[in-house]
């Protein structure tokens, strides 16, 4: 009998029941379990982004070896750069010292403006420019060898909807008339887009609930799925 993994799944068994207990209501089982989580999960990444991240990207490029006692070797002086993404790094740091907390806000700064600048152009190629091309695309096709008929008719319908979408988003002309009924289409489409976007969500949770469920009962409880 393995004991490792049948004290592994009533394990599993008992912070699932624990996080179930939260329907009843806020109890000390439900945020044993919830803090346990946060922790294990916050302590692995801690050490994955430590041997995925800080070594490969910092450490190994300062440094040219490692002893068996984990001490460099010799410093790679062509690469001292990378001394300043380790100062402001070791910056970060003085957000656990009360006196001393003011300083990590530079190099915070230094971060959100790089990520910003990094993420603003990927954002406008990945939400706008590939959208606009995929678009052009659409009509593009319909005038291939390849289109078909339900094909020409479902991207004429895609295009429809994103032209009333970005009407609906115009707001310097009145929603009157002509423009108001695009409009109000561009709302359908919207409403019909979130609620695609919302009903996937519900279903990846249905199917996690599913997956737990089964656990529970076939896999703790030994039941018979017929």
């Amino acid at each position: 009998m393995d004991w490792a993994a049948i004290t592994g799944t009533y394990v599993a068994a008992f912070l699932t029941l624990c996080i179930f207990s939260f329907l009843y209501k806020d109890n000390p089982f439900y945020k044993f379990a919830e803090h346990l989580m946060v922790g294990i999960s916050a302590g692995y990444w801690a050490v994955l982004l430590f041997h995925t991240v800080l070594i490969p990207n910092l450490l190994d490029r300062l440094f040219t070896g490692w002893t068996l006692l984990v001490i460099p070797v010799g410093v790679n002086w062509e690469k001292w750069y990378y001394i300043i993404p380790a100062f402001l790094g070791l910056l970060m740091l003085t957000r656990f010292s009360g006196r001393s907390a003011w300083i990590s806000r530079y190099p915070l700064a230094f971060y959100l403006g790089i990520a910003t600048g990094v993420a603003i152009p990927l954002e406008m190629k990945a939400k706008i420019v590939e959208q606009l091309d995929g678009s052009v695309d659409l009509v593009t096709w319909m005038h291939s060898s390849q289109a078909t008929t339900f094909g020409i008719f479902n991207n004429i319908l895609i295009i429809i909807g994103v032209i009333a979408g970005l009407v609906y988003f115009f707001f310097s002309k009145e929603h009157k008339g002509v423009t108001g009924s695009v409009a109000q289409f561009g709302i359908g489409v919207l409403m019909i887009g979130f609620g695609a976007s919302f009903g996937f969500t519900v279903m990846a949770r249905i199917s996690l609930l599913i997956e737990r469920l089964q656990f529970l009962l076939f896999d703790w409880l030994h039941l018979s799925p017929f």
